[in-house]
């Protein structure tokens, strides 16, 4: 028996990919915690991706310990002076992070960081590569004054 590859491709050009074969993928929710039948809750895929995303862009490097590199620092430019220059650092810093540690799990379609006073706000466009699904979903997060 043979088969051919599926080569469909959604508008972004991007092949979704078959999970892989074995038993079937459980994906926990982040943050942790119990759900209402009192076992660790799970997420979709696709949401699990967004979680993933999430601890990228808030975790500082040097946090987890195994893994010193991951993050790209974004809360600790929060209350540096806003500029061009800073926004031009924001961007460049966000899309390299997502790249080296997502660029496996993801597509970036659009990308814009904004730092106003103490808030931090990611505007995010992607494809997850093995759904073949677009998101567009925004972080945000905020240091209290």
């Amino acid at each position: 028996m043979t088969s051919t590859p599926n080569t469909a491709q959604n508008a972004h050009g991007v092949e979704p990919t078959a999970p892989p074969p074995g038993p079937a993928r459980t994906d926990l929710a982040f943050p942790f915690r119990i759900d209402s039948r009192g076992r660790t809750a799970e997420a979709a895929y696709d949401d699990h991706v967004r979680d993933l995303i999430e601890q990228l862009l808030f975790t500082s490097p040097g946090e987890r310990v195994m893994h010193p590199d991951f993050g790209c620092g974004l809360l600790d430019l929060v209350f540096a002076p806003n500029s061009p220059e800073l926004a031009a650092t924001l961007q460049l810093s966000v899309q390299a992070a997502l790249q080296r540690w997502l660029g496996d799990v993801i597509e970036v379609v659009s990308l814009d960081v904004e730092s106003e006073d103490n808030v931090v706000r990611v505007e995010l466009a992607y494809v997850v590569r093995r759904t073949g699904s677009q998101r567009h979903d925004v972080f945000e997060s905020g240091v209290a004054a």
